[in-house]
């Protein structure tokens, strides 16, 4: 089926910032453009291209959506010769008004590296070698049908991303749920917006975001809860800074142990910097919380109509006076009054969280407490009074609401017979094919089945758990093992590719159909631009090529699934979400190419532009009958059972959940006396395979480093640039020092930063340090999300002796430290 042609693209409503006149490696966020609240975000066009080619050159504009992060940013791609040549930010969309960031900007390059996969490899013995595909797809198919036969459905696993389309993930979830019947399924998402997820359906029985990022356009408080938005969703940050600078600019406070540019903005905006130690979030939280009650900031109205649990909620908190947490968190009692005054004061209150929150012990306990602080307040459901659970990766709200990361599609309850039988009739099939004993395997779980041997093939798509996952020996142990059969579809030979039996070479965004949808529910199309290199495959058709060749039926003997392209596989979404909260009803490819701007879910006949903000009218997806998820206890992750669900809200409502704080497992002492936090940077995504290979953001930062603050570096007799070692109990980590103003006693080292772009791919050996910052980081996960803990490692530092001495800097970076 061709490609449709990609609806025209409106020219820029103000002039644009080009390549020539913003360098966005030294000026990653642009000129400002102030407003005032209530006002609608000024447009500014960014636009790169590449050297020598003008915008008048471009044969094509082609609607798309930003890759490697989760803000959504609206963009259109520029084709020249067959080739993408550029992007350029759309005006009229709700999201950007027309603003890129520096990875938007920059690392579209990446798609024409000359290490691109573009055949098929199988392995022969130590070595993989080009094949075609009925050879490669022959060896997958010969491997699952021999593990059906022996063991059943539970031999196998299915390991993806937060990074393709609506349609494949939907696909993989009818294949490994419905045709397979595997409850091994789960995505990298479960190692940065796992804890959004479950952070939800603890206070709203359901996932989905509450908030809009048009709440950015009306608050007059943003608080922003281990959330780097500088870095992690410029375009985000792009938005906050223009209203710090118009007439009535909100205030901030902003909860990190760095002294990161969102640090910075909260104290220049007469807001508060919190810096607690890590490891303390759910303290602080209850810290806050108890202060806002305690001065009686409370809306009582709200929380008696709309909400069960405030008892004891106000009951958990009162143990948790400013003295007692400010020891618990190495603050001042001070610093937390003022933080309280600011959030009770607040008329108007957005509410952020990510990975700063989401990698700890007591994750998902922290970010309910976020939740909770906007509902005894009453802020949620109108403009500017919003909750934003972020996610780290542009589709891992995708990936939730199709069920391939733990989830069932459409936001259903695995325990509710109801839900797996209504899935089954979109599906067809027989709703004891569906497992749904249990609940769906975690992907820290699946990792030990596949150490364990229990499941003896796992097929990993657009990811890198050989860089991403914690404790990566261990890691390269399991996936090395013999026993394992590893097939890796991807777009580079990334260090787990290298691993793999059969690598299957993935097209990417521009070269493939399929829809987006960000963390604040917005949804958009992607069209395809160009043509894939080589036999690289769009990853539905790989995934429906797997199914044709298993011969999956239907309960009517036809093949499963049903669609064949992106569009028929869009329309089955849609119809299998009537009904749920992600209503897509409303949305066809034909509907959003039309569409000037995204449109946010539910999208149906009741909301047929969409739905800006949930819960305006206090109406929540938590009936015992509707909602996703009965919930578990904070502290244990023990799940509920449906009756004692039934007796906590019989009424719908929010769910107002207090918990005990726990000081982490390992902390630090005389041997690691320093916390270790690891997390993500501006010019970088994930474990470096496009933002490495993107010129402009490979040279911002070619190598990792380690931030300490000035007292610890002179404890530890380091200077600027020098090298040293961060070694913890599972390893270390060798990088170049960074003094900035992080707290004492924590060390930052960014993640990013695998082995694929070293001499042969090296690897330290045990015990070596190496530049993987989850060399170090132990298999730990928070017991309600199963979230890993990137956040807490006990760590030591320590000098290398070194002949250069040269600095570390990132270019441009002293704005975004």
């Amino acid at each position: 089926m061709s490609e449709p042609s990609p609806r025209p693209s409106s020219p820029p409503s103000s002039p644009s910032s080009t390549p020539r006149d913003r360098d966005a490696i030294a000026d990653p966020w642009g000129a400002r453009c102030p407003y005032a609240a209530g006002e609608t975000w000024p447009a500014r066009v960014d636009v790169h291209l590449a050297d020598g080619v003008r915008e008048e050159d471009v044969e094509r504009w082609v609607p798309t959506a930003s890759l490697l992060h989760s803000n959504g940013d609206a963009m259109d791609i520029a084709v020249c010769d067959g080739r993408v040549v550029g992007v350029r930010g759309r005006a009229d969309d709700r999201v950007n008004r027309g603003r890129l960031g520096p990875k938007d900007l920059y690392a579209w390059q990446a798609n024409a590296s000359a290490d691109r996969l573009t055949r098929p490899l199988v392995r022969d013995g130590d070595r993989l070698v080009e094949t075609d595909w009925n050879t490669a797809m022959g060896r997958v198919v010969d491997r699952t049908r021999t593990l059906l036969r022996e063991q059943g459905p539970s031999a196998i696993g299915f390991y993806t991303s937060g990074q393709l389309f609506a349609e494949e993930y939907y696909s993989l979830a009818a294949i490994a749920h419905g045709a397979i019947g595997t409850n091994h399924v789960d995505g990298n998402t479960r190692l940065c917006t796992a804890t959004a997820a479950a952070a939800l359906k603890e206070t709203f029985a359901c996932d989905g975001q509450p908030g809009s990022y048009g709440d950015v356009d009306h608050a007059d408080v943003i608080a922003l809860f281990g959330h780097n938005a500088a870095e992690t969703q410029p375009v985000l940050w792009m938005r906050i800074l223009d209203r710090l600078a118009g007439p009535t600019p909100p205030r901030l406070l902003c909860v990190d142990p760095r002294r990161t540019a969102v640090a910075r903005a909260a104290v220049e905006s007469g807001g508060v910097h919190l810096a607690p130690l890590p490891g303390t979030n759910l303290a602080l939280m209850n810290g806050l919380l108890h202060q806002v009650i305690a001065d009686d900031r409370i809306d009582h109205g709200y929380v008696d109509a709309h909400t069960v649990g405030f008892d004891e909620l106000a009951a958990g908190v009162a143990e948790y006076p400013p003295g007692r947490v400010a020891d618990i968190c190495g603050l001042d009692a001070e610093e937390i009054r003022a933080a309280a005054r600011l959030l009770g004061s607040a008329e108007r209150l957005l509410s952020t969280v990510l990975q700063g929150f989401y990698q700890s012990h007591q994750a998902t306990a922290a970010a309910v407490q976020v939740n909770n602080l906007n509902l005894v307040r009453g802020m949620l459901g109108r403009p500017g009074c919003g909750i934003l659970q972020m996610n780290g990766q542009p589709t891992a709200e995708n990936t939730r609401e199709c069920g391939a990361d733990g989830d069932m599609a459409g936001f259903r309850n695995w325990n509710n017979d109801a839900h797996v039988a209504e899935l089954a009739r979109h599906w067809n099939l027989d709703p004891l094919q569906i497992p749904h004993m249990a609940p769906p395997t975690h992907a820290m779980q699946m990792f030990r089945y596949v150490e364990q041997g229990t499941i003896r093939m796992l097929w990993v798509s657009a990811t890198n758990p050989a860089v991403s996952m914690p404790d990566l020996a261990r890691i390269r142990r399991i996936l090395g093992q013999e026993r394992l059969f590893l097939v890796v579809q991807d777009i580079f030979p990334s260090e787990t590719a290298r691993l793999a039996d059969v690598v299957l070479p993935a097209a990417t965004w521009a070269e493939k159909t399929g829809c987006f949808t960000n963390a604040d529910r917005t949804v958009h199309l992607s069209d395809k631009a160009v043509d894939p290199p080589g036999d690289a495959r769009a990853d539905l058709d790989i995934l429906l090529d797997f199914a044709r060749r298993m011969d999956f039926r239907d309960a009517d003997g036809r093949p499963f699934p049903a669609w064949h392209d992106a569009e028929s596989a869009f329309d089955a979404w849609a119809a299998s979400t009537a009904g749920r909260p992600c209503d897509y009803t409303g949305l066809s490819h034909a509907t959003l190419r039309a569409r000037a701007s995204g449109v946010q879910w539910p999208c149906n006949d009741a909301h047929p532009d969409g739905t800006e903000r949930l819960y305006a009218d206090g109406r929540f997806w938590s009936a015992p009958d509707e909602c996703e998820s009965y919930g578990r206890d904070l502290v244990t992750g023990a799940p509920l059972e449906e009756t004692e669900y039934r007796a906590l809200n019989p009424d719908a409502k929010a769910v107002l959940k207090a918990a005990e704080f726990l000081p982490p497992r390992t902390a630090p002492d005389d041997e690691y006396p320093f916390a270790l936090v690891t997390g993500r940077t501006i010019h970088h995504f994930h474990t470096r395979t496009k933002t490495g290979r993107t010129p402009e953001l490979r040279d911002a930062a070619p190598e990792p480093w380690i931030e300490c603050s000035a007292t610890d570096a002179r404890r530890c007799g380091l200077g600027d640039g020098d090298l040293a070692d961060v070694r913890t109990a599972q390893g270390a980590v060798r990088a170049r020092v960074r003094i900035t103003e992080t707290r004492d006693g924590v060390l930052f080292v960014p993640f990013h930063y695998g082995y694929w772009d070293t001499p042969a791919g090296d690897r330290p050996g045990d015990g070596e340090p190496g530049r993987a910052a989850n060399e170090t980081v132990p298999t730990d996960w928070d017991p309600v999300s199963k979230q890993p803990l990137f956040k807490i490692a006990a760590a030591a530092l320590q000098r290398v002796p070194d002949q250069s001495g040269t600095a570390a800097p990132t270019a441009g970076s002293e704005g975004v430290r």
